[in-house]
């Protein structure tokens, strides 16, 4: 890009002694994601067997609505569509954080073991604790960042490097998927189908606990991901570049991995490990923004658009809510995935 065509698609917005420079083509790709995203859940809230036009459900959530709306949108379908909101938006952000540190497309958090740390953790409390909510997602972010440290000192040689955390990640998840088995194998057929559902990635009978458990790892982390974003960015060109810029690489990496791990263990417990969604929208926001670098907030606005579309997809198929959302997310993810690596062929780079 020239210099002329940057100036032409960038802006600066000043405050006082503070200015932020954006992409404008970005900012355009994130609010319309945000509506779209917004859009699908309306239509959410609006299907089921008590049907609503969008006019109807927005007359609902504004206070009016039509008799016996109210129970039927607030209590029952709108801590569904929001959970599937906020664990889509921490999903797609977490796995723009990995696949930048990996510098690899294959980088996110379920791929690379996180998330199945993550599944494995909160499926502890649920087999042997007989956890609830809360202590599920205790369970689901110990299992995280204990296999974020795992990896990380495994593929630790005078620093983390992309490939090494990648090839570690998968081993570690190969471990975590036999754990997983043998955790199934030990407990009774209550806790062992109860746990069944939830691996698959399931949105059913979520409540407002599941929405507290989905923002709780979304308030302090998403800030914390957006400051250092542009060191993510300089880490991608490298740590003799960053360092040399002023950027401490591995303290920087080490917080940005605690960061996606919470991000990822959050969403785990909120809904269980929707596949592939942390893998898909960091790409399809970087060929809809067409800009260098993670595209933090358009992967997070794909994520939550792709989850409340998959949530969608699964009601208006089946007529009802029973489907779980990762199988919908898996079969799309996996099509996805052969689209991918036809394109990675047909360029002759694989």
């Amino acid at each position: 890009m020239s210099l002329l065509e940057d100036r032409c698609t960038a802006g600066v917005l000043r405050t006082g002694r503070w200015s932020l420079r954006y992409a404008r083509r970005t900012l355009l790709t994130c609010a319309v994601t945000a509506l779209l995203a917004a859009c699908t859940l309306v239509l959410a809230l609006g299907t089921g067997s008590y049907r609503l036009t969008p006019a109807e459900v927005l007359a609902t959530l504004a206070g009016g609505g039509p008799p016996g709306a109210g129970f039927i949108v607030t209590d029952l379908r709108l801590p569904r569509a929001l959970v599937a909101l906020l664990v889509g938006f921490g999903t797609g952000l977490a796995g723009a954080v990995f696949q930048s540190l990996t510098r690899n497309p294959l980088g996110s958090p379920d791929i690379i073991g996180f998330g199945n740390g993550a599944s494995a953790g909160a499926l502890v409390a649920i087999i042997l604790f007989d956890a609830g909510g809360p202590q599920t997602a205790l369970g689901a972010v110990c299992g995280g960042l204990a296999t974020a440290a795992a990896v990380y000192l495994l593929a630790w040689r005078r620093g983390v490097h992309g490939y090494r955390l990648v090839l570690v990640g998968i081993g570690a998840s190969a471990v975590l998927g036999s754990a997983t088995s043998f955790l199934y194998v030990r407990a009774d057929i209550g806790k062992a189908a109860q746990a069944a559902s939830w691996m698959i990635g399931s949105l059913n009978a979520r409540d407002w606990t599941d929405v507290r458990i989905a923002a709780l790892g979304l308030v302090p982390l998403v800030p914390l991901v957006l400051v250092y974003a542009r060191r993510l960015t300089l880490l991608e060109m490298g740590d003799d570049t960053a360092a040399a810029l002023g950027v401490p690489p591995e303290r920087s990496r080490l917080v940005l991995l605690c960061a996606g791990t919470g991000l990822t263990a959050m969403a785990v417990a909120a809904a269980g490990p929707i596949p592939f969604v942390a893998m898909a929208a960091p790409q399809l926001a970087r060929r809809v923004t067409r800009a260098a670098g993670p595209n933090l907030l358009p992967a997070a606005w794909t994520g939550a658009l792709l989850v409340s579309a998959a949530d969608l997809a699964t009601q208006r198929l089946t007529g009802s809510a029973l489907l779980p959302v990762g199988v919908v997310t898996g079969v799309a993810g996996g099509a996805y995935l052969a689209w991918l690596l036809r394109g990675e062929r047909g360029a002759g780079r694989i």
